[in-house]
């Protein structure tokens, strides 16, 4: 029974520090309802075309952070297992955040974070293929969306287990879920670019 609790508690304190939205906090500090500006998707990509490049770099290394640490927290204080599942606790904390009225962003960050904990080189790689697509698409959903698509495939590489490889898929398949409109502007090419 306290080891459930525990890892229970653990999961629950995770999805509490993925709902910490940094891309609100953020705008806020500048006088800003992120909420109804641009897309208003309180994420990365939002705070660049809204508020700058300073903006979005706090945003994004906050939510990075956050999954690093919340994912840190399980595989620490429990196994790596529940680290795991602390990704995917803070990924959807960060989706739909207890602290913000559940309106939360995409989640790649926070997702991709989990993985600079869990695998830190193929963490690292990741985190650098979805600035270089982003670099050169300037569409940021085309980076992530390609991002989610490597998740699973690198965890299995590193020889991760099959619970882990179906929670990072669980992971990848809700960031890819908030992406669902993204998807539709891609396919009648209507998406945003991050900078024109």
């Amino acid at each position: 029974m306290t080891n459930f609790l525990s890892i229970a508690g653990v999961i629950v304190a995770a999805y509490l520090i993925g709902s910490v939205d940094f891309a609100v906090i953020v705008a806020r500090r500048m006088g800003i309802d992120i909420y109804e500006h641009g897309s208003g998707n309180p994420g990365t990509s939002n705070v660049f075309r809204t508020l700058g490049k300073k903006a979005a770099g706090l945003v994004l290394l906050g939510d990075a952070v956050k999954g690093v640490l919340a994912t840190a927290l399980g595989a620490v204080l429990i196994n790596e297992t529940v680290g795991f599942a602390c990704a995917l606790a803070a990924t959807l904390g960060h989706a739909a955040p207890i602290w913000h009225r559940f309106r939360g962003g995409r989640g790649v960050a926070t997702a991709i974070g989990g993985v600079i904990w869990l695998e830190p080189l193929f963490g690292l790689l990741l985190a650098l293929a979805w600035l270089a697509v982003i670099l050169a698409t300037k569409v940021a959903s085309v980076a992530s969306l390609g991002a989610m698509a490597l998740y699973v495939p690198l965890y299995a590489v590193a020889g991760q287990p099959g619970w882990h490889l179906v929670l990072a898929a669980l992971t990848a398949g809700l960031v890819i879920w908030r992406h669902k409109d993204n998807i539709q502007r891609i396919l009648t090419r209507r998406e945003n670019r991050v900078v024109s």
